[in-house]
């Protein structure tokens, strides 16, 4: 492991150790509210998952820092699948070396102090036309499912799965089309320091 991961892990168990320990703490108990199925169907907090019916403001704070964790791992997974799995290996007959000619012809990219250096045009692959239908019909599906909860009588019951899936399908197929539909081009630009 490197020296920069382990300063990284080391930070976050720093912040998450004794947030964990105060949120272990939790509220006193309470006594749950029930729906009197005797009057109605509606079963509101059923699930697939077992979850807690009341989480403490300290409990909510790890949740979220676990998730905002989570979040900057998935982003860095998406980074590089779109620069390693998806994009084509560059082309070094394509690629302009420092301070040399632009080989994607790209004349408007250059000035005197600013020139192409690598250039990878789209692989517009089938995979990428295939992973962008899937991803579509994903999205529209749990678009429908999220609309039906909201006009169903429960009302609530999925909707942060439903939510979920749609917004990570969005995700992907913003990934997909960055990954295999949009040209890599990297530009070198000559600074003056002061």
């Amino acid at each position: 492991m490197q020296l920069e991961h382990v300063v990284v892990v080391g930070v976050v168990l720093a912040v998450l150790l004794p947030t964990w320990f105060v949120a272990i703490q939790g509220e006193p108990p309470s006594e749950e509210v029930r729906i009197d199925h005797s009057v109605t169907e509606i079963r509101p907090l059923d699930g697939f998952v077992d979850t807690p019916n009341k989480l403490s403001p300290s409990q909510v704070g790890v949740i979220v820092w676990v998730a905002l964790f989570a979040l900057v791992g998935l982003l860095s997974v998406f980074h590089r699948f779109m620069n390693e799995a998806a994009r084509p290996n560059a082309n070094p007959d394509a690629a302009a070396a420092d301070g040399g000619a632009n080989a994607a012809g790209f004349t408007w990219f250059d000035t005197d102090d600013r020139w192409v250096v690598e250039y990878a045009p789209s692989s517009d692959a089938l995979a990428g036309l295939v992973a962008m239908g899937g991803l579509t019909v994903l999205t529209i599906v749990f678009a429908a499912l999220f609309t039906a909860e909201y006009l169903t009588l429960a009302r609530t019951q999925y909707f942060g799965v439903y939510a979920f899936g749609m917004f990570m399908s969005l995700t992907g197929l913003t990934v997909s089309y960055y990954a295999w539909f949009m040209p890599h081009v990297e530009v070198a630009e000559r600074r003056e320091h002061r």
